[in-house]
């Protein structure tokens, strides 16, 4: 998948989030509360709770942190209570921007995502502008010196893999969301290690975007993630990956 999650593996390879890990802690936590509230606290029947649960560990979250937003779920431990809600929008060039947001506040997260967006040069639109644009699938991104892409392949194929893409210095594999956890535990039980492990929001088309147009793209996307109550951002944008090696230097 050109675009978004190519940008957020090169930032991962260059440990970009080792510098906002109490932010990411605080956005895991309250994913792991809102999945164990409205599915349970047990991750072998909830497997949102169990996904949210796996991106902790991958973070190097202590299990007692865990395990207390867990219990803020479920209502063994007093918390805040957070509602979801989804934010769609057109970021320069008119690439399409979905976010997904978790809130205790909805009016001000709307205000302040408004706001984020008309300062970098993009435009909050109604619910289901740019919905069209995107399928949920399962994704995990793989560094290329893990494996051989032939054998990669055989593997995640047969554990119900849709596609396996070369991207750059790593290889995508797409699957349909009921097939998720059957893949990871089948990387898992490999011993092959991910860099991205997630369910994503996969665009059906993409929007090339280069030179001074692409940065203020980026610097949108990276201005809603940065935000306390965005969850994930998704974006069609297509920019060649010397380019966004360029601008994730620069971070």
């Amino acid at each position: 998948m050109s675009g978004h999650s190519k940008w957020a593996g090169i930032k991962h390879r260059k440990a970009a989030q080792d510098a906002k890990r109490g932010r990411l802690f605080t956005k895991l936590i309250r994913e792991i509360t809102i999945a164990a509230r409205e599915g349970g606290g047990n991750p072998e029947t909830n497997p949102r709770l169990r996904t949210a649960i796996d991106r902790a560990r991958d973070a190097n979250m202590p299990q007692d942190n865990i395990e207390k937003a867990i219990k803020r779920g479920t209502g063994e431990l007093p918390g805040v209570t957070y509602e979801s809600c989804v934010f769609e929008g057109y970021g320069p060039g008119g690439v399409a921007i979905m976010v997904e947001a978790l809130t205790d506040n909805k009016n001000r997260t709307s205000s302040e995502i408004r706001n984020i967006f008309s300062k970098k040069g993009g435009n909050l639109a109604g619910s289901g502008s740019v919905a069209w644009v995107f399928n949920k699938k399962g994704y995990v991104l793989v560094d290329k010196s893990k494996i051989s892409e032939d054998e990669l392949f055989a593997i995640v194929v047969d554990a119900g893999a849709q596609d396996l893409k070369t991207e750059g210095k790593s290889y995508e594999i797409f699957c349909q969301p009921q097939d998720f956890e059957k893949v990871k535990n089948t990387l898992r039980e490999k011993g092959i290690e991910w860099q991205i492990a997630e369910l994503t929001m996969v665009p059906t088309s993409t929007v090339k975007v280069s030179g001074s147009q692409a940065k203020q793209v980026l610097a949108l996307v990276e201005a809603l993630e940065d935000h306390d109550d965005v969850q994930k951002v998704y974006a069609n944008f297509d920019i060649p990956e010397e380019i966004l090696e360029q601008l994730a230097s620069e971070l």
